[in-house]
C-alpha cells in the first residue's frame, strides 16, 4: 500500500461530491474532537456533520460500519497528516533512527489535544471482537511509517519491520494518553527507548537469524516488545 497523499482543499470537490472514503476522512478531525465528549458515536458523527456543514443523513451513512469506521477514519486521517509533515525527500536526510522517530512524533503532535477520544478509541479496538480490525490498522500504520521512511524491504524483513514498529506505536500511544508531563516528555522518552530496542533487534536479527531459517512470528515480537528485557 502505498504512502497516503493529500491535496489542497482547493484542488477537492465539495464535502458531499466526494467518496464516501474521502468524507470520511474529511470528517475525521470534527469527529475525534466530538468523540471526546460524545464517545465514538453517531451523536459525534452529527456533531462533526454539523460542524463541516455536511448532510446528517450522508454522514451517518458513511459511517453505518460503527465505531470501528471512525476510528480507521481518523488513523487514515492521521496517516495523511504525517506524510505531509514528513516528506520523502526530507527524510532521505535523517538517520533510519531520526525518519522513525520524526514520523512517530508527526503522528503524536495530530493527535495531541485529542487524548481523550484517542483514550476511548484504544478501549474499543481493546473489545475481543474488534482485535483482527485494530491490529490491521497499526499494520497499515506501521507499513505507511516505513514507506515514508523509505523502506524497501520485500522479503522476510518487510513483516518483521512492520510488526515491530507496529508494536511500538501502540505502546507509545497507551502511555502518550495518560502523558501528563510537559511537552509529553514522559512519551518522548519512551519512544526513544523503544526505538532503541528496535534497531537493536534489527541488527541482531541481521547478525544470528537468517531469514529463511526462522519462520516469523508476530506473537512472538510483540511480546518481546511489550515486556523487554531489563
Amino acid at each position: 500500500m502505498s504512502a497516503p497523499q493529500t491535496l489542497s482543499p482547493e484542488s477537492l470537490p465539495p464535502l458531499e461530491e466526494r467518496s464516501l472514503e474521502d468524507l470520511r476522512i474529511a470528517l475525521a478531525p470534527a469527529l475525534a474532537d466530538a468523540a471526546a465528549f460524545d464517545g465514538w458515536s453517531m451523536e459525534a458523527v452529527r456533531a462533526a456533520a454539523a460542524r463541516l456543514g455536511v448532510n446528517p443523513d450522508v454522514a451517518a451513512y458513511a459511517f453505518q460500519g460503527g465505531a470501528m469506521a471512525m476510528i480507521a477514519a481518523f488513523t487514515a486521517h492521521v496517516d495523511a497528516a504525517m506524510a505531509a509533515a514528513c516528506p520523502v525527500e526530507a527524510m532521505a536526510a535523517l538517520s533510519v533512527r531520526g525518519r522513525i522517530a520524526g514520523l512517530i512524533r508527526a503522528r503524536l503532535a495530530e493527535q495531541q489535544g485529542r487524548e481523550e477520544a484517542l483514550r476511548r478509541a484504544l478501549a474499543i479496538m481493546a473489545l475481543p471482537q474488534n482485535i483482527a480490525a485494530a491490529l490491521k490498522l497499526g499494520w497499515v500504520s506501521a507499513d505507511a511509517m516505513w514507506r515514508q521512511a523509505g523502506d524497501t524491504a520485500a522479503d522476510y524483513n518487510h513483516y518483521t519491520k512492520r510488526a515491530t514498529l507496529a508494536a511500538v506505536y501502540a505502546a507509545t500511544l497507551a502511555v502518550f494518553v495518560d502523558d501528563k508531563s510537559e511537552g509529553k516528555a514522559d512519551t518522548l522518552a519512551f519512544l526513544d527507548r523503544r526505538i532503541a530496542g528496535i534497531l537493536r533487534f534489527e541488527k541482531a536479527k541481521a547478525r544470528f537469524t537468517p531469514p529463511e531459517r526462522v519462520p516469523f512470528s508476530l506473537v512472538r515480537l510483540a511480546g518481546r516488545l511489550r515486556y523487554p528485557a531489563r
